[in-house]
């Protein structure tokens, strides 16, 4: 029996900046299928700031879970009541949590497409078995618009921002001694998953020292990797600004947006640039560019291909030859090239 078309779509975006910014196509597609639909997308604080500007959806479900277990109870059964009164048909978890799944079923959505594991097959109309294949992430995220009979498309990922919010990055950068007609190279040295995934520190800051001289560098990250770029700047010219822990994600956003180069290991940045538009060079050792690449761009990323790469661990258990045999003379060829 045919399904008929979905009208109020809920989509439960990822948890982390690097895939909620992955995902951000199968909104778009969305859109395209079901011009009529109300769709809405729901994300944990502060990611859904991302998409803020996005035209593809009506709506953005932010909710902050606590972390006080008596409060969790009364959070999620907040969510619930939320779900509830939004009135959904269709719920597309691109979580694969059990909790996602669950406060779609309690939510009375008739409707629930995930993939299936973690227990919650039975908390789904459609489980969709879980595939070990060599995809990209953003393909993974796609596939579960088969379903509604949605070819996979080349739609790439996007974020929108305001010609305001680019302004006033451009302000700030100003501020900081930046001037128009410059060259502005972006880098972010950290990453939220671990250490197994960052070029060493000391390398960045030979890259900067090097980059100044042809143009100005500027530093992001969150505020957990502030201290690291703190250790990074130390001692480095005027041209070397460091906005690590001092923006928000969207003003780090419209900060990568003004960059004629962004440099970064495979993280949220790193997305965030590829879907600006802004020239790349990707640093990849523990993880695989193939799944979490900039989407459709090998030429951007510099991987050394290991023998015990990818890995996926947090640490590096050994020797660290996937990032140590990147040197600072090839990434500054890049750059150069690049610019």
């Amino acid at each position: 029996m045919k399904q008929q078309s979905p009208k109020n779509i809920l989509v439960r975006m990822p948890n982390w900046v690097g895939d909620l910014v992955m995902a951000t196509p199968v909104l778009v597609d969305l859109r395209q299928a079901f011009p009529q639909a109300q769709i809405t997308a729901m994300c944990k604080a502060p990611l859904c700031e991302l998409l803020q500007q996005e035209t593809a959806i009506d709506e953005l479900f932010c909710f902050t879970p606590p972390s006080n277990t008596f409060l969790r109870r009364q959070e999620h059964r907040n969510i619930i009541e939320k779900i509830r009164s939004g009135k959904y048909d269709t719920a597309i978890l691109l979580t694969n949590s059990f909790s996602s799944a669950w406060w779609c079923w309690e939510g009375k959505i008739a409707r629930r497409i995930g993939y299936r594991g973690n227990f919650r097959k039975w908390l789904l109309t459609e489980a969709l078995p879980w595939s070990n294949d060599a995809m990209h992430q953003v393909d993974f995220y796609k596939k579960l618009l088969e379903p509604f009979e949605i070819s996979r498309s080349h739609t790439a990922p996007r974020l929108i921002l305001s010609p305001k919010e680019t302004q006033e990055a451009k302000e700030r950068l100003y501020q900081s001694g930046y001037r128009p007609g410059q060259k502005l190279i972006g880098i972010n040295p950290g990453c939220a998953y671990g250490s197994a995934k960052c070029w060493p520190f000391d390398r960045f800051r030979a890259l900067a020292l090097e980059l100044q001289k042809q143009a100005f560098v500027v530093f992001l990250g969150d505020a957990a990797g502030s201290d690291l770029v703190k250790k990074i700047v130390q001692g480095l010219p005027e041209k070397v600004l460091n906005f690590a822990g001092a923006t928000r994600l969207r003003e780090a956003a419209a900060v990568i947006q003004n960059c004629d180069l962004f440099i970064t290991n495979d993280s949220g940045p790193m997305h965030i640039a590829s879907a600006l538009g802004i020239p790349l060079i990707a640093l990849f050792g523990s993880t695989d560019d193939k799944k979490t690449g900039p989407y459709e761009d090998s030429s951007s990323v510099i991987h050394k291909k290991a023998a015990c790469s990818p890995c996926f661990k947090k640490v590096c258990p050994i020797d660290f030859r996937c990032m140590k045999e990147i040197s600072v003379e090839e990434v500054l060829r890049k750059a150069r090239q690049s610019l």
